[in-house]
């Protein structure tokens, strides 16, 4: 592994557990065993760092998907709802630095200010949203879905159910295995029913 990817790994454990604010370069520098100068040399200022991260979150969840979904096969578009809802969950335990990261306050401040970063985290959700959206059109052609469904707005409620409990497992609030059936139960029921 180079350099450039053990800060940016370093980084991402870091500003996932302790924050940006309390991580220092030097933090990062000491986990990495590289000289502060080193950091600088590849990233131009700590919140370069984190946009680079952010950048490789969405690569890496999007190689995840991408990956699952090449060797999965549904029958149908609430199969494939159902199968993205339990490999997000999946993914969050082996990505868990990462989702902690994104479930932090301090990307969304910075990205109040800073355009770039706001692009980064849009094109991270949109992603995550896009995966429950497609496997709802295909529900809506298969006719597992009504097609009288809201894709975008009823992947976006679905996405937002799942990732609240996968933020209750991220800050150890709630056994989030314990709400899988329950989960599963309601999105199928948001997607079935008649509106």
């Amino acid at each position: 592994m180079s350099k450039k990817e053990n800060i940016l790994n370093a980084g991402t454990a870091l500003f996932a557990q302790k924050g940006f604010r309390d991580t220092s370069t030097s933090d990062i520098a000491n986990l990495t065993n590289v000289a502060d100068g080193t950091i600088f040399y590849h990233f131009k200022t700590k919140e370069a760092l984190l946009l680079a991260i952010l950048e490789k979150v969405k690569i890496d969840i999007l190689n995840e998907f991408k990956q699952y979904t090449g060797n999965k096969q549904c029958d149908n578009g609430i199969d494939m709802v159902e199968n993205a809802i339990a490999f997000y969950l999946y993914l969050s335990g082996k990505m868990e630095n990462q989702f902690l990261l994104l479930h932090r306050h301090f990307p969304y401040e910075l990205a109040e200010k800073n355009e770039e970063c706001r692009e980064y985290l849009e094109a991270i959700y949109n992603c995550l949203v896009d995966i429950f959206e497609t496997a709802i059109l295909k529900g809506q052609k298969d006719g597992s879905i009504p097609a009288e469904k809201i894709t975008r707005k009823t992947a976006l409620i679905i996405f937002s159910m799942v990732d609240g409990v996968v933020r209750f497992k991220t800050y150890n609030m709630y056994d989030a295995s314990a709400l899988y059936g329950e989960l599963i139960n309601s999105c199928r029921c948001i997607l079935t029913c008649k509106i």
